[in-house]
This record gives structure tokens, C-alpha cells and sequence, in this order.
């Protein structure tokens, strides 16, 4: 990490020439601006703008309607991005390069806007602060890695994708070591970037890869994440190939997650654990987990809010279907980590590698803290295969996400009606934009037969 005083002086020294001064969207990307480091160090470290449209668009950049926040009619204004000096770290894939997260406000008042990403999320952190709690999280963060580019794969149709190796990889060392040209690169720049990598392996698919970053604040959790999705992409479209984090890119494949851990913390001891509880369970981490079970429609969409992502749960994938829990059983979509020991903590497997961060741990968080506050007791756990049973399921497409989104009285009361109305509408346009789009299954299903 730098500190903006070290920046001055690589400024002066010529050693960086480039800030990326960087807000995460919706979608969980980062979007900015490069500015000349001279510049940013004399006075575009206090702030820089951006068109407020970029909180309101779909993967495609889109200007779809139906936004209270912002529309054609409102004029798309700005919002001004506020670097978080405490965020600059070095960007060691790219030459002379240093980049900054941002807030992003209100241009007018100076606020931060409430359905921005970053908001979200903190605005659930600073309520377990509030309780005496800090809230650890990490990501397990998969993803497909292919032979060609992303120029080629897109100028060919997206079709006859080739993924970097011929068969299952996990935890296969041969196999991964083929692909070190891409992965060592990938965890020593991060890790050179302030990220602290774990590790990286070999994933349950042809060409699928795991990234491993270490248990950490649930705002530092969501940055390095969505950094190093970022990364992975440049790192590998710099060697020649392209990376996905498309859930479910083809329908004989597994699909890629993106599990959560997490757990809370008071004065740096671990407050789920309890040495008198036979799991090592605290009664606090109990109500914490019979929340998320309970809230689990409300905030799926978080989770998986795109139509491609619900083609993942599917049984014996490793993908949840269920709303349940189990002591280290991964088919369930929640699974107890470390039980016994000081470790004890959940590991939500709903989510998707599309997921954003920012959002779906809000949700979380959110939920855990109903839990808390209601004093919701925890069932048993389940065990043996938990793709049977008779209990909840997940949210089985986008619309019923959608639904369940629109309809929570928890998210509202702890987000907000305007930021769930808003990720309501995302969640509606993505649905639009699918329908009306004929798809190569139809057609070759229907052409002649039909």
C-alpha cells in the first residue's frame, strides 16, 4: 500500500506517471478515469466526477429507464468520485501505474450516494460497528481460463470456446503448472499490490481456476476482490487469453462461485466461537446463521443477479439448490467451517462468480443482523445429501430473485426503499433485455420442427 506523502515523492522521482482513480458499478467493476500522476497529486486527489449514468446501466453500458436516481429526463448529471487516499496501491501490471478507490457522492450535497456499491456495504458494517462488532469476510473467487483472446473469442461468435486445458484440474499440480505463464503473474502482482493472496489451484472443470485471498474486514474483503477480478482479466488478456467470470458458460460444464466466509469479531476475539458449544458455535454466531437462512430469497439476487446465473444450481455440481445448512457438507448452501475451534465460521455457497462483493456481503450482513436483532434460534443441521430434502429452495430464476428483492421488508428497513427499488429495476432490465433476445437454442430447436 502507499501512503499519498510516498506517492508525492514516486511522482517527483518520475517512477509513476499514471493514477487510476477507480469507483466500482453496479455490476462490480471498476470504472474511472487515468489521470496524469502530476495532476492527480497537485489537486485531483480531492476529487474528480463522472456521469451518474454509471450507476444506472446494465453490462452492455446501456441507458435503460425506469431509474428514480437518475434518466434522460433528469439530464444524466454528474456524480462526484472522492479517493479514498487510504485505498492508493501500486497496479504492478501495468508500467508506472498506482491506483485509488472512491466514494462516490452526491454532486449537490455532497452525500454519499446511497445505492453506490461501496455505500452499501459500509452502511451494514458501520451498523455491526454499532453493536461492537467487525465483520471478517472472504471470497473464494473461480473463473475459466481459455486459449484464445478476448478480441478473437468476440470477433468468432463467442463459439467453439476451447478452455486453457483438456480436462478436470482440481488441485492437479501438472496440470496448473502449464498455466503458471498466466497464474504466477496473477498472485505476484496481486500480492505486490497489497492484496494478500493465499493461493491459487486448480479447479472441478477444463481451464477452471480458483483465487484464494486472505480472511480480512468485510471493506477491505470487497476491494481486493473486485481489484483482482479486474487484474485477472488484464493479466491473462496480457498473456494472450481470456478469463470469464461468467457463472455457467456452457451448459455440460461446471459452473464457477464465488463462496463467502464470514464471521464477527469483538475487540479482536472471534465472537462466534464458543468452547462450551459442541460445533464451538457462540449463541450470538446462531442467530447470526438463522438469519441468513431466513432472509436467503431476499437477498439471492445479490448473489446471483443475472439470468445466466441461475443456471448453476444444479444438483451434484457442487452448486446449492437449498436453503440449508450442514457441517462441512459442500451441498449445502451453507456450510460450517472450523467447527470446534476458534476458526468457526459460515461459508455461504450461493453466490456466483458474478457476483459483486459490495452488495452481496451487504446482504449478508444485513441479514445476519435481522438474526440477531430478532433473536432468530438456529435449527439443526442437515446432513447427508442435502440436494434431497423437503426445505427451502433457492430462488430458482432471476424474476423470482427479482421478487423476493421487492418484497423484503428486512433489506428495506436496513438499506433503504430507494437502493432495493433500485436494484429492483437492475434486476427487471436485465430480465427485459433477455426476452426479447431469440436465442440460438430456439432456433435450433423450433426451425425445422416446430
Amino acid at each position: 500500500m502507499l501512503t499519498f506523502e510516498h506517492l508525492k515523492t514516486q511522482v517527483s522521482e518520475g517512477t509513476v506517471d499514471t493514477v487510476l482513480v477507480c469507483m466500482v458499478d453496479m455490476q462490480g467493476r471498476l470504472m474511472g478515469k487515468r489521470f496524469h500522476a502530476g495532476h492527480f497529486v497537485a489537486s485531483a486527489w480531492e476529487e474528480t466526477h463522472c456521469c451518474n449514468y454509471l450507476l444506472a446501466t446494465d453490462l452492455e453500458m446501456a441507458t435503460p429507464d425506469g431509474y428514480a436516481s437518475t434518466s434522460w429526463e433528469r439530464g444524466y448529471g454528474d456524480y462526484v468520485m472522492k479517493p479514498d487516499l487510504s485505498t492508493l496501491r501500486p497496479v504492478p501490471w501495468l508500467a508506472g501505474t498506482v491506483m485509488v478507490m472512491c466514494d462516490v457522492l452526491d454532486h449537490h450535497t455532497h452525500e454519499e450516494v446511497p445505492h453506490a456499491p461501496r455505500s452499501i456495504l459500509k452502511r451494514q458494517v458501520n451498523r455491526l460497528k454499532a453493536m461492537g462488532y467487525d465483520a471478517m469476510c472472504a471470497t473464494e473467487l473461480e473463473f475459466f481460463l481459455f486459449e484464445k483472446s478476448f478480441d478473437q473469442i468476440r470477433k468468432e461468435g463467442f463459439r467453439d470456446l476451447e478452455p486453457i486445458s483438456g480436462y478436470n484440474e482440481d488441485y492437479h499440480i501438472l496440470q496448473t503448472t502449464k498455466e503458471e505463464h498466466v497464474m504466477r503473474p496473477i498472485r505476484n502482482h496481486l500480492w505486490d499490490a497489497g492484496i494478500p493472496v493465499e493461493n491459487t489451484k486448480g479447479e472441478a472443470e477444463t481451464g477452471q481456476e480458483e483465487l484464494n485471498i486472505k480472511y480480512a474486514p468485510a471493506m477491505d474483503t470487497a476491494e481486493y476482490h473486485s481489484i483482482a477480478k479486474n487484474a485477472v482479466k488484464e493479466i491473462a488478456w496480457q498473456h494472450g487469453h481470456a478469463a470469464t467470470f461468467l457463472p455457467k458458460w456452457h451448459h455440460e460444464k461446471v459452473g464457477s462461485s464465488s463462496h463467502v466466509h464470514q464471521s464477527l469479531w469483538s475487540d479482536g476475539t472471534p465472537a462466534f466461537y464458543d468452547a462450551a458449544d459442541d460445533l464451538g458455535m457462540s449463541a450470538l454466531m446462531k442467530s447470526y446463521m438463522a438469519g441468513l437462512l431466513k432472509y436467503a430469497a431476499d437477498y439471492t439476487y445479490f448473489m446471483a443477479p443475472y439470468i445466466n446465473s441461475y443456471k448453476r444450481f444444479m444438483k451434484g455440481t457442487f452448486a446449492p439448490t437449498r436453503i440449508i445448512w450442514s457441517v462441512d457438507n459442500r451441498t449445502a448452501g451453507f456450510r460450517l467451517c472450523g467447527d470446534g475451534t476458534k476458526a468457526v465460521r459460515v461459508e455461504c455457497r450461493i453466490p456466483g462468480s458474478d457476483m459483486n462483493p459490495y452488495l452481496a456481503m451487504a446482504g449478508m450482513l444485513a441479514a445476519g443482523i435481522a438474526g440477531i436483532e430478532e433473536g432468530l434460534e438456529l435449527q439443526a443441521p442437515t446432513t447427508g445429501d442435502v440436494y434431497q430434502g423437503e426445505t427451502g429452495m433457492i430462488p430458482g430464476n432471476l424474476r423470482a430473485a427479482r421478487d423476493a428483492l421487492h418484497g423484503s421488508g428486512m433489506l428495506r428497513a436496513a438499506m433503504g426503499d430507494d437502493v432495493v427499488d433500485h436494484y429492483t429495476r437492475a434486476a427487471e432490465v436485465e430480465i427485459e433485455e433477455f426476452e426479447r433476445v431469440v436465442t440460438d437454442w430456439e432456433v435450433a430447436r423450433g426451425f425445422e420442427r416446430a
